[in-house]
């Protein structure tokens, strides 16, 4: 019935639900043939998402084409910020596609959280969206669905470009003629229902994102499907009266009604706008191409046969050998994240006696070093009320004057001793939960 291996799974038999390897959780989103769900993964401990497809909603030939093809998309691609499918599993009422696990959430509750975005916090995310769908494009994957509730956020604020039902493998010379998606994010030639190029439809709905992030509101609007249509046709907007105008005229050229005038991808990225905030670094992840020994060790730790996870690897299998595989490499990839930046701090310190180590437990009790006097409680409730402006996102600790005002409303007054580095590096450490620097006071 659907063209992927299959691999029959059989439910635990504890209290809590569970399906193969995975311990089910709380919903997490729905979609059109079921719900996602926060799993765990009991081998390694690591936590996933569970897509559940529910069989019975599959009703006809095209919705087992949607599925099919979805779960042919996810097994091709392979992107930092495309979402990674770990295993497929079977049963008689449900499919169950194992997945990355993106744990803070949508970009749309990140915009809406902030009313808006910086420019550069909108390049950020604008760059890493490109560098995704410019891959997915590579590969022939036509998306058609993009929008900020459909680009999720890792542990570091990296995007995951996810939800393929809408996708379509295409040639570069093919014309699509289904008009899809969002209608406030669809391209006009696509509501016209006119042949379009798949790519192109794409870029507009990247030019829609990107106006939602600097203007904290979309540039077509209307309760009335109809006249939504004949405003996204016009093409006319208005952007709000903070935006640059460098990041004005890169939307004008976005946001061309003509498809052949629009800007592709390459242009985007030489625009000086982008070029102005984007950076050379895009997320650092180890390669899925090839196979890590260190990895297959510690497999073989957890009872799993080396050479038949090594043979699943090479054919290109879904199964729990290869899941745990890429669960435990993703798991490397954010310890040798987390080390790195601990190691960058500590050579700060080092050559600052002036910064004492504080400690964030796994556990979130605060663990504190000696300090003189009756600072040390301030200390403690100022090490958590930290924990929580960190862990919220806010912006306001992007800048010293900023973080230096945080503090101080807190009861810790930094003097002008903390420095952007420092104070983006503290708040680093709180959100991945490891050793950071405060400054002595």
């Amino acid at each position: 019935m659907y063209d992927y291996e299959r691999h029959q799974g059989q439910k635990n038999t504890g209290k809590s639900q569970g399906i193969g390897h995975y311990m089910l959780g709380k919903a997490i989103g729905k979609g059109t043939f079921g719900k996602v769900k926060l799993a765990i993964h009991t081998v390694t401990g690591e936590k996933v998402a569970v897509k559940i497809l529910e069989k019975s909603r599959i009703k006809d030939s095209s919705d087992i084409e949607r599925v099919s093809r979805e779960i042919k998309i996810l097994k091709l691609v392979n992107h930092p910020n495309v979402v990674k499918l770990y295993e497929i599993i079977e049963t008689p009422k449900h499919i169950y596609l194992i997945m990355e696990y993106a744990p803070c959430g949508e970009l749309f509750d990140y915009i809406v959280a902030r009313s808006k975005l910086t420019e550069d916090q909108a390049c950020h995310f604008l760059q890493q969206t490109l560098s995704g769908l410019d891959y997915l494009h590579k590969v022939n994957v036509i998306h058609r669905d993009l929008k900020p509730e459909n680009l999720l956020l890792d542990e570091n604020n990296n995007i995951k470009i996810v939800d393929f039902g809408l996708s379509f493998l295409e040639n570069s010379t093919d014309m699509l003629k289904t008009a899809c998606g969002s209608p406030c994010y669809a391209a006009p030639e696509m509501i016209a229902g006119k042949r379009y190029k798949g790519r192109n439809a794409d870029v507009w709905s990247c030019g829609i994102i990107l106006f939602a992030m600097v203007c904290g509101y979309l540039p077509f609007e209307d309760p009335n499907t109809s006249q939504l249509y004949k405003k996204i046709m016009a093409g006319h907007y208005k952007c709000a009266r903070w935006v640059s105008p460098d990041a004005q005229d890169l939307l004008k050229r976005i946001l061309n009604v003509s498809p052949e005038a629009r800007f592709t991808l390459d242009r985007i990225r030489s625009h000086p706008w982008f070029m102005k905030y984007a950076v050379n670094i895009l997320p650092k992840t180890l390669s899925t191409t090839e196979i890590y020994e260190n990895i297959l060790k510690s497999l073989q730790k957890l009872g799993l046969d080396i050479e038949y996870t090594r043979d699943s690897l090479t054919a290109g299998k879904y199964n729990n050998h290869t899941a745990t595989y890429f669960i435990l490499l993703k798991k490397t990839e954010r310890e040798n994240r987390v080390a790195y930046n601990t190691a960058k701090i500590s050579q700060r310190s080092s050559v600052n006696p002036r910064i004492k180590r504080l400690y964030i437990s796994d556990n979130n009790e605060d663990e504190t070093n000696t300090i003189n006097g009756n600072r040390s409680n301030r200390f403690a409730q100022a090490t958590q009320r930290i924990r929580v402006y960190a862990q919220s996102g806010s912006p306001k600790m992007d800048d010293m004057n900023n973080t230096q005002r945080a503090f101080r409303g807190i009861g810790v007054h930094t003097k002008n001793r903390v420095s952007v580095d420092l104070a983006r590096n503290l708040v680093a450490g709180i959100r991945a939960g490891t050793a950071i620097e405060v400054p002595s006071v």
